[in-house]
């Protein structure tokens, strides 16, 4: 398969080389596989591919979620995707999310600063970068109809049991880094959970059929 993968920036590359996409775990596979499917019949049918990505405050695992799907897309040449991101409310951006992903490899500039911040976060020299903010996951900056909503935390999937305008309501939920904030940990657990994101997005793309 032909890859995109000389245009991605130099550092997520090396990122990217030290993932391990063999050895998820079968539980996880089962719960990816939807999302392949969903994927593949898309890309069958030469259809855009939404994949709206909804936590509970859009502010972590949304976030990362999104961003490593649209460059898992983009390294495994799977053409048409367009990765979003919201919440059941919005709140901010979580600046050790940013701060994450800048250490992988990721180019982050600040747009704007204030309680909800947007951010560019660029991945590959000639691609347009990913913006990055808090939202509702009916914000206007986002899909309206016709695309998989990907339930990223539990309480999004509890508490959010309807998304309107999805073609498909796809759980695939992380555990929440957020837990270890303030904490000794904390850096260490933001990028333990990114690279798992990372991990099974990759594994995600790396099924695919263009």
């Amino acid at each position: 398969m032909e890859t995109t993968q000389s245009k991605i920036l130099q550092p997520l590359t090396n990122t990217i080389s030290t993932l391990n996409l063999v050895d998820i775990p079968e539980t996880r596979k089962k719960a990816l596989q939807p999302l392949i499917d969903f994927i593949q019949a898309k890309a069958d049918t030469q259809q855009e591919i939404r994949l709206n990505f909804i936590c509970t405050h859009n502010s972590r695992r949304s976030h990362l979620s999104q961003v490593w799907a649209q460059l898992m897309a983009h390294n495994f040449g799977i053409s048409n995707v367009v990765c979003y991101s919201g919440g059941t409310e919005a709140t901010a951006l979580f600046p050790m999310v940013a701060e994450t992903l800048e250490n992988s490899g990721f180019h982050i500039q600040s747009l704007s600063k204030g309680e909800n911040p947007v951010y560019a976060i660029k991945y590959a020299e000639n691609q347009h970068p990913i913006v990055g903010f808090s939202k509702r996951f009916d914000d206007a900056f986002n899909p309206k109809s016709n695309f998989a909503a990907i339930m990223t935390c539990s309480q999004a999937d509890e508490g959010c049991p309807f998304i309107p305008g999805a073609e498909k309501r796809i759980p695939i939920t992380f555990e929440d880094p957020k837990a270890f904030d303030n904490s000794p940990v904390q850096a260490e657990k933001y990028e333990e959970r990114s690279l798992q994101i990372a991990t099974e997005l990759g594994y995600v793309f790396s099924k695919i059929k263009p």
